[in-house]
Order: structure tokens, then sequence, then C-alpha cells
């Protein structure tokens, strides 16, 4: 589980039409799902890996 106080914090960094995205993340099993662009953030070894290379697009 990510730290509350750093999910406060934390918006998604990737790029929406040339645009910053800046949406809500959630965490889900597999890593921090941004609400707005759909992208996932894997959380390695507790740490979000907040990369927009490293991230994927949810299923969900």
């Amino acid at each position: 589980m990510v730290d509350p106080r750093l999910m406060e914090i934390l918006c998604c960094p990737a790029d929406r039409g040339g645009q910053p995205c800046h949406g809500d993340l959630t965490e889900q099993p597999d890593g921090l799902l941004c609400q707005a662009c759909g992208l996932l953030y894997p959380i390695v070894d507790g740490i979000p890996v907040m990369l927009v290379e490293e991230a994927r697009k949810s299923s969900l």
C-alpha cells in the first residue's frame, strides 16, 4: 500500500493531446491507475514508478 500522504500529492505525468494529464490516481492491485487517461503505473518494492515509459494502458 502506498502511503496516503504520498497519494495526496501524486498525479499522472502523461500528456493528453499536448496538455498535461494530471489526473487523479487510485491504487489498484497491480499499480496506480489514472482516472483521466487510464494509464497504470507499476509499484515496485512499494515505490510507485511514475514514468510514462513504464506505464501501460489499463484493461479496467
